[in-house]
């Protein structure tokens, strides 16, 4: 039993960080205190309150101490530590893929453009917005008012004539000068101010445009103002959100069934309501729905643009949150726990969402665990068949060869543990030697200890990818474990299976309504999807580097030079020799060469 006494005698009365580890070392929880000694000292009374934490105690083994300047600085500590490390007992909130923003470049000519990751000095950034459909959707709109560009730099730069763009009216071409820098500015300033909310302002600027050119007898351009005008309006009508003393703000609300959580995000940006987004944390059973919001609070706005009024469902203690996203922010940030008017009926709507977000993933839940237990009926599987994997190989007549594995455990996709296998030094297009490879850099490391063993193993193909893969596991010491080969049906029509088995050799065909063979298919599509994909990129990434890179004479200098001229790889490869020629650093003779390479 782990002993407290000695550690509790040494921890200071001061702010920081704390972590309990597990006898192998692991980090099972991290938590922050104003006071590191009485809040420690709390997880060792006689009479805990909560069953997780009593459960959590009972695995400590040893306890290591951050102290930091306050408690602000805790909490930002515990935060990175929680997402590095995951630990079992803490709330998390997992979202591998950051925001996506609209963004308005600090070129010349400003482009307007989809953006995702890190931000560079000099541009304009507008959301975060919940998903790339919102992005694209207002993007589409900008186009159709603002008409601006949204053409990579290498093809605006090399244009002779408007392009597709400008002829259905999205763009107003300012590649060839058919409209002057002044007005192009102006159209971007309009846009930016759109995308702040700031709607009334533009239609009042447009008016002041519209009665200025209709006074000038210019009929066609007071035209162009008054479609604006309108189009803002509609925008306005449909979509603008006067509930709110500010232009951004989130609504937050949070549900529980059966022991899982669920947060709905609400995002309003520039006074437009721009959908929502749902939350499923890890590590919810036994924990406070108050619990979860903090959590969430914490661990999604410390890394985002947070809005100036974030109003929440729950009610907990706000000060220190609103305190680090302030400074963070470098502005004051409000969280409203006591919603009323409208304000309560916009996070009704979230609560809905949140509630009917688990209702769906618990209806998925319980149709995943009836067809495994349909497929472990039909094949004959113990109970505590969990974990599937499946291997997939994809290729284009030999050429960039990818295997996938695809893992099915815990009653679903684990797209975490997903795998692509590069495959190399083989006779192009031999899938058993493909396979062969896979499975063999795959199962050598689960055999050594230093992966997840799995129940079954589903092979995408006949009897001789099956018989590869029985040489393979024989050889890593993993014989024990059932193989199944899935051999397309005529025409590879949906249904048609056939099953081979590695221990007998039995061949089974099962119902196309059996929910066992339905999900058979789906984790079968997935390792084809993620193998196919990969292949893809493959394939075209060396595709792009054979076409120039490999042509003896052509270096970064000469090879940037084309590509600068043409607007990237498909222009170098439409144009003709003397084109080529015209490229400072080209001669004839190595126009000709690179031509001929191309084609």
């Amino acid at each position: 039993m782990f002993d407290p006494k000695p550690i509790l005698k040494t921890l200071p009365n001061l702010p920081g960080v704390y972590r309990m580890m597990n006898a192998t070392d692991e980090v099972i929880y991290v938590g922050k205190a104003k006071d590191l000694k009485k809040r420690i000292s709390s997880y060792f009374n006689k009479n805990l309150a909560s069953p997780r934490t009593r459960m959590m105690v009972s695995h400590i083994a040893k306890i290591e101490t951050t102290v930091t300047h306050n408690e602000a600085e805790a909490l930002l500590l515990e935060n990175n530590l929680i997402k590095g490390l995951m630990p079992r007992y803490n709330v998390v909130f997992r979202d591998d893929k950051s925001y996506p923003y609209i963004v308005l470049s600090g070129d010349e000519y400003s482009r307007l453009a989809f953006h995702r990751g890190a931000q560079r000095k000099g541009n304009q950034y507008f959301g975060p917005f919940p998903n790339s459909l919102a992005v694209r959707e207002s993007i589409q709109l900008l186009q159709k008012v603002f008409k601006l560009r949204t053409c990579e730099n290498t093809v605006f730069a090399n244009r002779s004539r408007p392009c597709l763009q400008h002829q259905i009216e999205r763009c107003t071409a300012p590649c060839v000068g058919l409209i002057t820098d002044e007005d192009y500015n102006n159209d971007v300033h309009q846009a930016a101010m759109f995308l702040q909310g700031k709607t009334n302002e533009v239609i009042d600027a447009l008016g002041e445009q519209m009665n200025s050119a209709a006074a000038n007898q210019e009929y066609e351009l007071a035209v162009v103002f008054r479609n604006r005008m309108q189009a803002l309006r509609q925008v306005q009508a449909k979509q603008f959100v006067s509930d709110f003393n500010v232009s951004d703000a989130d609504v937050i609300a949070c549900a529980e069934l059966q022991g899982q959580h669920c947060i709905n995000l609400v995002m309003i940006r520039g006074g437009r309501h721009l959908g929502d987004r749902s939350y499923m944390p890890k590590h919810t059973d036994g924990e406070s729905l108050e619990t979860s919001m903090a959590a969430f609070l914490a661990q999604h706005y410390v890394a985002q643009n947070t809005p100036p009024l974030i109003v929440v469902g729950v009610k907990i203690e706000t000060a220190l949150i609103e305190e680090v996203l302030s400074e963070l922010a470098g502005r004051k940030i409000k969280i409203n726990t006591n919603a009323i008017g409208d304000k309560r009926v916009w996070l009704k709507m979230a609560q809905t969402n949140a509630e009917l977000a688990l209702g769906q993933r618990a209806a998925t839940s319980a149709n995943q665990a009836a067809k495994l237990l349909a497929l472990r009926e039909a094949l004959n599987l113990p109970e505590s068949t969990e974990r599937i994997e499946c291997f997939d190989i994809s290729h284009t007549m030999g050429e960039a060869t990818v295997g996938s594995c695809v893992v099915f455990d815990k009653g679903d996709m684990q797209n975490s543990e997903y795998r692509r296998y590069n495959v190399t030094g083989i006779t192009p297009g031999d899938d058993y030697a493909a396979m062969r490879d896979v499975l063999m850099r795959r199962y050598k490391k689960v055999a050594a200890g230093e992966g997840v063993r799995p129940d079954l193993i589903f092979i995408d193909g006949g009897k001789g990818q099956l018989g590869v893969a029985v040489e393979v596991m024989s050889e890593v010491g993993l014989s024990d474990i059932l193989l199944v080969g899935i051999a397309k049906g005529e025409e590879r029509r949906p249904g048609l299976e056939t099953m081979i088995f590695s221990d007998t050799g039995e061949m089974l065909n099962l119902e196309k309504d059996n929910k066992g063979l339905h999900l058979l298919q789906q984790i079968r599509d997935e390792a084809h999807r993620f193998a196919i994909t990969g292949h893809r990129a493959k394939r075209a990434k060396a595709r792009m580097h054979s076409s120039l890179e490999d042509i003896e004479g052509i270096g970064a200098k000469r090879r940037k030079a084309l590509l600068t001229r043409f607007g990237g790889l498909e222009g170098v490869k439409s144009a003709s020799i003397d084109e080529i020629a015209q490229v400072e650093g080209i001669s004839q003779s190595l126009a000709e060469k690179i031509y001929g390479e191309l084609h």
